[in-house]
């Protein structure tokens, strides 16, 4: 059974950082893109970063350059660094499986999400 499961979520000031971690079971890891997404209170779930399998990364305009996602292949595990935290970065932080089709990435496993508060 492919699983991910998400760590390191927490309360922290604004101008901080945390580290979240993704462990991956299962054979998706070795073979597709992983991905960090956060929902907000109402609001959508949206893209932070994203990783290739060969190590590319992409990250929304919003964390670009405070953010920076990582993979460890031989731990089979994904990490996003959060630097340089912001009030409206407060979300849950889920870890995702992406399976990709013409240059186009879509999230087919969820993990089960690790809540970032930031207090200002």
């Amino acid at each position: 059974q492919v699983q991910l499961v998400e760590s390191g979520g927490g309360l922290v000031q604004a101008g901080g950082s945390l580290r979240l971690s993704c462990a991956a079971s299962g054979s998706i890891f070795s073979t597709n893109a992983m991905g960090w997404y956060r929902q907000a209170p109402g609001k959508q779930r949206e893209l932070v970063a994203r990783i290739t399998n060969g190590g590319i990364t992409n990250y929304a305009d919003s964390v670009q350059g405070r953010f920076i996602i990582s993979r460890d292949n031989a731990k089979t595990a994904v990490y996003l660094q959060i630097n340089s935290l912001k009030p409206e970065d407060t979300a849950v932080y889920y870890c995702a499986g992406l399976s990709s089709s013409w240059g186009t990435y879509s999230p087919i496993l969820w993990g089960q999400g690790t809540q970032v508060t930031v207090s200002s």
